[in-house]
């Protein structure tokens, strides 16, 4: 039992990530469990046995606010005080490097008004200023709040630098 269960876990994982790279290709909308499946090397009934479409994408956008709240987590363990904001923008700049088509969802869901979504959305994006603020705080920077404000910005303009292949948007540090 144990050994299905371990394989019912990641086909899941797979399914999820499949998902992503579909979703993040030609969109939420457009995207159907089909081809899911089809990326995932499974059946299309053995998708639902896990997911709607829409539950789906909730799960595909936490497994993305989740990597980059670990990444950022990491640094903040990790850098001095004077090391942490440039420590949180290689970070994330490593992720949109290396988990490319998680940025690309993350700015597709923006857009989609579906109840679910938007509140994973939001709780991604709430998550992540929480900790980059309370870090900061912590760090003894008298303007937290606007630094944190700052940062967020910049990742956003990161995300459309490289969306849009245009790296000269970004000004690096």
């Amino acid at each position: 039992m144990v050994k299905k269960a371990a394989t019912s876990a990641n086909r899941r994982t797979d399914i999820v990530s499949a998902a992503i790279e579909v979703f993040a290709e030609i969109g939420y909308y457009r995207a159907t469990t089909a081809q899911v499946a089809e990326r995932a090397a499974i059946s299309q009934p053995y998708v639902y046995r896990f997911f709607t479409k829409e539950s789906l994408l909730v799960e595909s956008l936490e497994v993305s606010w989740q990597r980059v709240l670990k990444a950022f987590q990491r640094v903040i363990e990790s850098a001095p005080p004077e090391h942490l904001e440039i420590g949180l923008i290689r970070a994330y700049e490593e992720i949109t490097a290396s988990h490319r088509n998680e940025i690309l969802l993350q700015m597709q869901a923006q857009t989609i008004r579906e109840t679910p979504i938007r509140e994973a959305m939001q709780q991604g994006m709430s998550q992540v200023k929480q900790l980059v603020q309370n870090a900061f705080q912590q760090a003894g920077f008298a303007d937290a709040n606007k630094r944190t404000s700052d940062f967020l910005a910049r990742g956003m303009l990161c995300n459309v630098s490289m969306a849009m292949d245009m790296p000269d948007l970004m000004v690096k540090s």
